[in-house]
């Protein structure tokens, strides 16, 4: 994902045009969040305030198989917007607070200048 980390917390994402690379980076956070299921997930995951949540507590939300949920805990971690830890037999996952800073940055509206036409 983009590091927003370096970057003005004032300056609009949208002031200019995104590179190629920028663009890039940024789309695999959004194909990742276009889906239901891991739109949900990732939900579940942010609703803990930054704490960790464990797999065993998000299966139990949805009604499909565990292979599924890993798998779509796995696109979103090689999207960059969350991160895990395997303990014993469970794995934990937290968000990875720039990684949706980047996204939510880049759609904030409020950011933009509005002109006449």
């Amino acid at each position: 994902m983009v590091d927003v980390s370096t970057a003005s917390c004032c300056v609009p994402m949208v002031a200019e045009p995104l590179s190629a690379e920028a663009a890039t980076e940024l789309s695999r956070g959004f194909k990742a969040l276009g889906d239901p299921v891991r739109l949900r997930l990732l939900s579940l995951i942010a609703a803990r305030a930054g704490a960790e949540v464990c797999v065993c507590d998000l299966t139990d939300a949805f009604d499909v198989t565990g292979p599924t949920i890993s798998h779509h805990l796995k696109v979103l971690r090689e999207a960059g917007l969350i991160d895990s830890e395997r303990r014993g037999t469970w794995v934990y996952y937290w968000i990875i607070p720039s990684a949706l800073g980047a996204l939510s940055q880049l759609l904030d509206a409020s950011t933009v200048t509005s002109t006449t036409r």
